[in-house]
């Protein structure tokens, strides 16, 4: 592990752009050729073949330039048709999470609360006796008994056994009885700053808790030790390969991640790139010691990930007006703005960046005057996250202070059923405002929020450009003007995700003197029809050069 200076950074780029003449001279290890390849430079957007040479692009251009750097021991791989693309690269996940729902009971997909009740229950029936149920992903909206989870429907689905059921935003949790009786919680307990008890008409906890309200009953969870924590990674590496993403950047990321990792990295166990912004709570190592990277260059540290607000789903977010659907809720800020000023001045002095969670239009404006009273402008790249509800008139902010919209284009397609009742017809209009954002100059960084979605690149693709549900609706007001072009939404998941890391010297385009971080699908997602995009699928993820994920007969 090195520790990353600006001076540090500056030498690596010197080195990296000294060497692309070298590289272009040396023999391949690889060449891909036979199907459309798209570099993501837009003077050049296609290419015939790509040449590979120790981990790096070499040459990209015509078959017979790429042939001509061809040797005996060179692998020669036709794509038969595949479409090739710079690296894709998931700019908002959060891999313990995703590793957790291949692990646990997922409920994702659940049609009613009766369904997940269902599945609950012979999940539940599998366990040894006694063990807790963690489980995840489950979403009330479209259910046809129109309410959330409640401890009712968990108790006689698994007795005798503590259960806690994550909403698929990850900003609320419903548990059993057996877990409000452990956590001593009852009619009388209060809301905690920044968090919300639900309770039924008589003033009892229903069993669901939103946003701060959660550590109430989190720490009663099962303890989590190394092992099951590098079983999660494990996990959702193996899924972010075979997805095709070639990196990810993990958000909200523990300490005790940042370290294993760093082992892991050693053992040569990291198969995909990894950006860590390490949860604010638990970023003292990081404040004290500034940024860190491995020496392969596999995990880099350099950011710390703190929270403005809720969601919109558990009518979370913090907005300006009340919610159309709750008119005596404007949502909660579940971090008072004078301790995020305090954390915002220690990272700017650590030169770490900073990606606060703010997804209603209060707290993007409340994060927005705190990261200008700050001192923060384009050089520390500053991120929001989510930026789902932005006002016409905040949305120069962004690239006036250089603060980059990290968005997930997915949400958009799976909010649409609700979101128009929460925010009403006048919000919608600079709702999920992906092109106009971009229009305004700012840079929109693309990514998925898995395991908050499913976290597919194909669909998050789709999403940018049909805005679209996954049946092809999208409702009257939804705004399909925000839609982007295909070469726009390219650019979310590979330029801009790598320039939102500080990497676009080294990722991001196709172009000789970079790294080797490759990504093709099936199906060609610049020219195939749109309702095809979505069924896309990767058949090749290199990282570095080498397959870290390969369909299979491909």
């Amino acid at each position: 592990m090195r520790r990353l200076t600006r001076a540090g950074l500056a030498a690596g780029l010197a080195a990296t752009l000294a060497g692309a003449g070298a590289a272009a001279a040396e023999p391949a290890d690889l060449i891909l050729w036979g199907g459309p390849i798209w570099t993501g430079v837009d003077a050049h957007p296609k290419a015939q073949a790509v040449a590979i040479s120790h981990g790096r692009i070499a040459y990209v251009g015509t078959r017979a330039g790429a042939a001509r750097l061809r040797t005996a021991r060179t692998e020669l791989l036709d794509l038969h048709g595949a479409a090739l693309f710079p690296g894709f690269t998931d700019s908002h996940a959060h891999l313990d999470g995703i590793g957790e729902r291949e692990l646990t009971l997922n409920l994702e997909g659940a049609k009613s609360a009766a369904e997940a009740t269902e599945r609950l229950r012979a999940y539940a029936a599998a366990l040894p006796p006694g063990e807790p149920v963690i489980g995840l992903g489950w979403i009330e909206t479209g259910w046809p008994e129109h309410r959330f989870l409640q401890a009712s429907d968990l108790d006689a689905a698994a007795p005798g056994r503590r259960v806690f059921l994550e909403r698929a935003d990850g900003h609320a949790v419903v548990v059993n009885s057996a877990v409000l009786a452990a956590a001593k919680v009852d009619a009388t307990t209060h809301d905690p700053p920044g968090g919300h008890i639900e309770r039924d008409a008589q003033g009892r906890p229903t069993g669901l808790f939103v946003d701060n309200a959660k550590g109430l009953v989190d720490r009663l969870r099962p303890a989590t030790d190394e092992t099951w924590l590098r079983r999660r990674l494990q996990a959702a590496f193996k899924v972010e390969a075979r997805y095709g993403w070639t990196g990810a950047h993990f958000m909200s990321t523990p300490w005790a991640a940042v370290a294993l990792m760093e082992r892991m990295d050693r053992e040569g166990a990291v198969p995909i790139r990894v950006y860590d912004a390490v949860i604010a709570h638990d970023a003292g190592p990081l404040l004290k010691d500034g940024p860190r990277q491995t020496a392969d260059g596999r995990v880099t540290t350099r950011a710390i990930k703190a929270f403005a607000d809720g969601a919109l789903g558990s009518r979370g977010a913090a907005l300006l007006a009340p919610y159309s659907d709750a008119p005596g809720s404007t949502g909660l800020l579940v971090t008072p703005p004078d301790q995020l000023a305090a954390l915002y001045a220690k990272a700017r002095a650590a030169g770490l960046q900073v990606a606060t969670h703010a997804i209603g239009d209060r707290a993007v404006r409340e994060v927005l005057d705190l990261y200008a009273a700050a001192g923060a402008g384009p050089a520390d790249r500053w991120r929001i996250e989510h930026a789902q509800n932005v006002t016409w008139e905040d949305q120069p902010r962004f690239a006036k202070l250089g603060v980059i919209a990290s968005m997930q284009p997915s949400h958009a397609i799976s909010d649409l059923h609700f979101v128009p009742a929460r925010l009403g017809s006048a919000r919608l209009t600079y709702a999920y405002p992906w092109k106009s954002l971009r229009d305004r100059g700012a840079v929109v960084a693309g990514g998925s929020d898995a395991p908050v979605e499913r976290g597919d690149p194909a669909i998050e693709f789709y999403a940018a450009v049909a805005r679209k549900d996954l049946k092809g609706f999208s409702n009257a007001d939804w705004h399909r003007e925000q839609r982007l072009s295909r070469a726009e939404a390219l650019k979310l998941f590979t330029s801009a995700a790598a320039y939102a890391r500080f990497a676009e010297t080294e990722l991001g385009t196709i172009e000789v003197g970079k790294r080797a971080d490759l990504t093709a699908f099936d199906r060609d997602l610049m020219t195939v029809p749109e309702a095809e995009l979505p069924k896309a699928k990767a058949v090749l993820t290199l990282v570095d050069g080498q397959a870290v994920f390969r369909a299979p007969g491909f």
